[in-house]
């Protein structure tokens, strides 16, 4: 039996093209039409057309700035390196790259995977912290392509995973390794660790997603892996809709800081993108350094060489057919689809 692995992700363009980044940002906003309330469907495509031209000459000076997004490459190359590890763990399995908003789409995906005759898909979403816009979207995404198919194949889908024992290990031990190849001592009162996360429109935490419950204790269980005691925590928010948003805001937070610096930690990301490459690498550290902060960001470790095994792990009951509780899969409360599974739900008694 061949199993077909849909590692899924949010993409980004690697070229600031006007076309390229409209395409994208009007995608995003349709995505995401029903967070301004009933409309028709012609009047969300206006919008999101709309909202797409007001956001892209600053979106596009981003990308040239940082000379077009790595994150598509990046996540080409982690499903490259967990075909390469459940091979060498002797399954039969073929990974595929499936990006929401920019080309090769999870339909394409989908399509590629039925061309090749596997017997069964994963979705897989390369989202450390389970979210609505990210990891739920991205799995409907997934379905709907298969249903819309009319493609009669099992799949298996994965959401939260950010409790992966070793994934822990590899954040924790990149901020320390960071901190000491900068001399930097994290426990030091002079100096703030900041975990900065991806912001997410209030709508779906009050609709019963979990992401920012999984942000705190993950930062929790960072901090205690650190021995750090006390840290800040800052949501990275996009205002392009009068919508309101998780806080407290990153701007906001390094704004109180009693610090001499600041060690900024994407804790939300497994990819290089504009947010970390545009949004904190310039954008915030320019805010901080005006408040007389110096500025510190520890990368992202997208290409950790355990990163494959953590990935192949998560697919490793599907692809060997045992019962996923045997490594704590739970079903997934975010997404009750029954047998969507994550390590995220608490136990049932």
């Amino acid at each position: 039996m061949t199993t077909g692995v849909v590692v899924l992700n949010f993409g980004e363009p690697d070229e600031p093209t006007r076309e390229s980044v409209l395409d994208y940002l009007e995608r995003i906003f349709m995505n995401n039409a029903d967070l301004e309330g009933d409309t028709t469907e012609a009047e969300a495509r206006q919008r999101s057309r709309q909202l797409a031209e007001r956001r892209a000459p600053g979106l596009i000076e981003e990308y040239e700035e940082i000379g077009g997004s790595p994150l598509d490459p990046q996540a080409k190359a982690q499903a490259d390196a967990l075909e390469a590890e459940l091979d060498a763990r002797g399954f039969d399995a073929m990974t595929y790259t499936g990006f929401q908003f920019t080309e090769p789409f999870i339909a394409d995906a989908v399509e590629e995977a039925h061309e090749d005759g596997v017997d069964e898909l994963i979705g897989l979403p390369v989202y450390p912290l389970c979210g609505a816009s990210t990891t739920v979207a991205s799995l409907e995404e997934l379905t709907d392509a298969v249903d819309e198919r009319d493609w009669d194949v099992p799949v298996h889908e994965i959401t939260g995973w950010h409790k992966h024992p070793t994934y822990n290990r590899i954040r924790a031990e990149n901020i320390r390794a960071f901190a000491d190849e900068e001399g930097l001592g994290l426990t030091d009162d002079d100096t703030e660790l900041l975990f900065s996360a991806h912001g997410t429109p209030s709508h779906y935490l009050d609709e019963g997603s979990r992401y920012d419950v999984y942000v705190e204790e993950f930062c929790d269980v960072m901090a205690s892996e650190l021995d750090v005691e006390s840290y800040s925590l800052g949501f990275q928010n996009h205002g392009n809709r009068k919508i309101p948003w998780t806080e407290p805001e990153v701007e906001d937070v390094i704004a109180d800081i009693d610090a001499e610096r600041v060690v900024v930690e994407p804790i939300s990301f497994m990819h290089e993108q504009s947010e970390t490459l545009s949004e904190l690498d310039d954008e915030l550290r320019e805010e901080t350094e005006e408040v007389g902060l110096d500025f510190y960001r520890v990368p992202v470790p997208h290409d950790d060489e355990r990163f494959a095994g953590v990935l192949a792990d998560l697919v490793e009951p599907f692809v060997a057919d045992f019962d996923p509780s045997y490594y704590q899969f739970r079903q997934c409360q975010c997404k009750d689809t029954p047998g969507t599974m994550c390590l995220n739900a608490p136990f049932s008694r």
